[in-house]
């Protein structure tokens, strides 16, 4: 029942501005240690090597306050994990997204370029509201049902490791000159740790749509993606909404040749499909805490 309160208090707290305008948040710690390890040793001969090492003891250090606090009364252990789940902060943002986009289309390219990596500045109506899209999919699995999923698995330490694994993919996980060797480690244990939870979450968004396709579909679909894991939510959440996902877009002013996710759904697309993803967003989260609280 810890979890379960856990979830309840970040669906109806968030992330409180008046409280992270004071103290760091926990991710935001995270993210400094992570900046400062990439600094300090990502330089020389034997990045591939020395990554590895940084994110070894990054887990252990997260395994141990994790059992730490887990000793403590549960209200502790409630808290945190209200602190480390992103349901709320989530739907925010994405609902954001649709809100902007209702009054112009810059407010909508300036909300969602707080939640995707991509360049915002020549997406039209539609790019907006599929990239908000493909972000409350990707990060439903991400900061919602694997943080959940790891917890059930490890407990309080298991959670607390996963997020700052999750935390050093998005920092330096990435295959630029820079990062290639040493984000390594990073970058393939972030897809073992995510790879039942991604094929959790569109199972669960399949299902809450009404299995619209064969789940063989889905799959053969969520392998156009890049990523191993994104993109079974991603693929999901198309078929769920009937919606064409993915697709061309450009980072860093290099554009990509990306297949789309569920060809045959509809491409022209805007605010109210965003609010559909919401409540799906919603629907899944209701389908955790039903889990939850049954198992416990």
């Amino acid at each position: 029942m810890i979890l379960a309160l856990g979830m309840i208090l970040d669906a109806l707290l968030g992330e409180p501005k008046w409280l992270w305008d004071r103290v760091p948040h926990p991710a935001v710690l995270m993210g400094r240690l992570i900046g400062w390890a990439d600094e300090t040793f990502n330089a020389g001969d034997g990045r591939k090597m020395k990554g590895a090492v940084v994110i070894a003891v990054l887990l252990v250090g997260a395994l141990v306050l994790g059992e730490v606090l887990a000793d403590l009364p549960f209200v502790v252990e409630v808290v945190v994990i209200g602190i480390l789940l992103a349901q709320k902060s989530l739907v925010t943002h994405v609902q954001d997204v649709a809100d902007a986009l209702r009054i112009g289309l810059g407010d909508g390219r300036q909300a969602v370029a707080r939640i995707v990596g991509r360049d915002v500045a020549a997406l039209d109506h539609s790019g907006v509201a599929r990239s908000a899209i493909e972000s409350a999919a990707e990060n439903l699995s991400d900061g919602v049902v694997a943080p959940i999923f790891w917890y059930v698995i490890a407990g309080l330490p298991g959670l607390i490791a996963y997020k700052v694994l999750n935390t050093a993919d998005s920092m330096i996980g990435y295959r630029t000159e820079r990062h290639e060797e040493f984000g390594w480690a990073a970058a393939r244990l972030d897809d073992l740790a995510n790879w039942i939870p991604a094929r959790l979450t569109a199972l669960i968004l399949w299902a809450l749509a009404g299995a619209p396709v064969a789940w063989g579909a889905l799959r053969q679909d969520a392998a156009h993606h890049r990523s191993p894991n994104a993109g079974w939510p991603e693929a999901a959440m198309a078929f769920a909404l009937n919606v064409a996902l993915s697709g061309p877009r450009v980072y860093h002013g290099q554009p990509t040749a990306d297949r789309y996710i569920n060809e045959e759904g509809e491409r022209d697309i805007g605010p109210e499909d965003i609010d559909r993803s919401v409540a799906m967003l919603w629907k899944v989260w209701w389908v955790c805490l039903l889990i939850v609280v049954v198992v416990s």
